[in-house]
């Protein structure tokens, strides 16, 4: 059941968002959006080390909820910019290959991440924790708990770097059909 609510967390944050971030980015903008879109990931990543200290289930779900919503607001500000990279013809295949990227990455990052924080698990073997007292089994749980933390402090700083440069960018905003047809 846990496992289906990580799930649930991080793709609810698609249905519960989609109206919440389009009226976020009428007022401020595809390339605010981006900005803003990439600092909430930045929050979201901040609050898996709480999450990794307390160890906390409810913390974790937050936390990918959060990520989830910024990565909502970050994709749907980048379409527009995707779709006028070229010919109006092609504006679909751009945006197919962008998934295809996406999708890419989902499955990249996590083998990625897992091989970075999770190495050398065999000494958090449920077996090896069961025999072990209270505070050796728990001062193992912190231990690989806090393999957590610097993962995410790298991703926070990483997504506000992209943030500031994507704030101080010469990109345009994008003009769209929709909102020419709102200013005749």
């Amino acid at each position: 059941m846990e496992a289906y609510l990580v799930t649930m967390a991080f793709y609810i944050a698609y249905t519960v968002m989609a109206l919440p971030v389009s009226a976020i980015l009428k007022r401020t903008g595809y390339k605010n959006g981006m900005v803003l879109g990439l600092l909430v990931m930045a929050i979201g990543a901040v609050i898996f080390i709480p999450a990794a200290q307390e160890r906390t289930y409810s913390i974790f779900l937050v936390a990918l909820f959060v990520l989830a919503s910024g990565l909502t607001m970050l994709q749907t500000a980048a379409n527009p910019y995707i779709v006028l990279l070229g010919p109006k013809e092609t504006a679909a295949v751009r945006i197919s290959i962008m998934g295809l990227l996406n999708k890419s990455a989902g499955i990249i990052a996590p083998i990625v991440f897992t091989a970075f924080v999770l190495s050398d698990m065999s000494q958090f073997d449920e077996t090896r924790l069961a025999v072990l007292g209270d505070i050796e089994r728990n001062a193992a749980l912190t231990d690989l708990s806090s393999r957590l933390v610097t993962p995410y402090i790298i991703m926070a700083i990483m997504l506000a770097i992209l943030a500031f440069v994507i704030k101080f960018s010469p990109l345009p905003e994008p003009l769209l059909e929709s909102d020419e047809n709102d200013n005749d």
